[in-house]
């Protein structure tokens, strides 16, 4: 007989079999009721967080934030009427936990009298894993990218040097924007060699703009990046050291997921 005819048969014969399998099959064989997930109790509107959420920032006090590069002393941010509005003398803020993967909400606004053109012009950074002093760590990009040309690898809603946002959804100065962002910090093999990137997925105000990015390491202003071992992290904030007006913060909350491969 010829081969081709013996694979046929062969694959049909396969075929058949597990579509016997399949039919003698129960619904109840692919469903499994445990363990159920808890329950949480969302924000009745968008931006207010569930009830498992960790406020990070409540409106009132920085109670939740030390400065960076003394850890020691307490966040130095301007808090009044509700927001927080950044010191850039008083250098970055991170929070006291340290985290690994986790959702994170975060709105922020850039003055309406903004000036400057390029990278500065309302410049600040969210860094979702903060990996020592100054600016070390992972960055998405704050900025004014309404109307505002710079190099689209450090626009808003960019992984700083490193991926570019999908689009550009941004609001004009003066309006609150959000950034929703999944972090999947890196591992580490024992030896210290990378065993998985960190990964990224972000929307901003309310647009994909990261698709589950894997980060070449830590995003760096100059150079190539690349990995060092690490454990859980600070969230960090960044004071800018541009001349222009400084923006404000709002409405900060985490939640801190389960090891996928736990």
């Amino acid at each position: 007989m010829h081969k081709k005819i013996l694979i046929a048969i062969a694959f049909i014969t396969t075929g058949i079999a597990t579509a016997n399998a399949q039919q003698k099959m129960k619904p109840e064989d692919t469903e499994y009721y445990t363990p159920v997930p808890p329950v949480v109790t969302p924000g009745k509107t968008c931006g207010v967080p569930p009830s498992d959420a960790i406020i990070l920032f409540n409106g009132k006090d920085l109670s939740k934030w030390v400065t960076t590069n003394d850890p020691t002393k307490p966040a130095d941010w301007d808090v009044h009427d509700g927001i927080v509005t950044v010191n850039k003398k008083a250098g970055n803020i991170q929070t006291k936990q340290s985290f690994m993967d986790y959702q994170l909400h975060l709105e922020w606004r850039e003055p309406i009298n903004i000036a400057g053109t390029g990278q500065a012009r309302g410049n600040s950074g969210l860094f979702l894993a903060s990996t020592g002093k100054g600016d070390d760590g992972y960055e998405m990009q704050i900025l004014d990218s309404y109307k505002n040309s710079t190099y689209v690898n450090g626009q808003a809603g960019a992984i700083y040097k490193q991926y570019p946002p999908l689009v550009n959804p941004n609001f004009p100065p003066g309006v609150w924007q959000s950034y929703d962002v999944i972090w999947t910090a890196p591992r580490f093999n024992e030896d210290g060699s990378l065993k998985s990137p960190a990964k990224v997925t972000a929307f901003f105000n309310g647009v994909l703009v990261q698709n589950n990015v894997k980060l070449k390491g830590p995003t760096l202003y100059i150079g190539n990046p690349s990995y060092k071992p690490h454990g859980p992290c600070p969230i960090k904030l960044q004071a800018h050291g541009d001349k222009s007006i400084p923006i404000s913060f709002r409405n900060i909350w985490v939640r801190p997921l389960p090891d996928p491969n736990s």
